[in-house]
């Protein structure tokens, strides 16, 4: 299986999928780190999170997967919502929480 395919059966099969530097445990850059505080914030108990330090392919395949250059990138049944600057406004205008069913 190529990473493409690998990416699109990692977000569609699972509600939320968060593509991280690191571990929800141990972020690896802030932006990491804020992303998965809102995630915990609005209550999601079950993401699935992808450290993309440990595999250079997913980090370099989900760029392109999502047409997007930064990460973390999150996904919302396997739909792109965005970076951790998206996730930031939608969280604050509690839209993020909507889209996450934990209104």
């Amino acid at each position: 299986m190529d990473v493409q395919q690998t990416i699109k059966e990692q977000v569609t099969t699972h509600d939320v999928v968060l593509y991280m530097k690191g571990t929800p445990q141990f972020p690896q850059c802030g932006f990491s780190g804020a992303a998965i505080q809102m995630l915990q914030a609005c209550g999601v108990k079950n993401a699935v999170t992808v450290n993309v330090l440990a595999d250079p392919e997913i980090r370099e395949g989900i760029k392109s997967y999502s047409n997007w250059p930064t990460i973390p990138q999150l996904y919302i049944k396997g739909e792109f919502v965005g970076g951790a600057d998206i996730m930031r406004e939608l969280f604050q205008s509690g839209e993020l929480q909507k889209m996450l069913g934990k209104e």
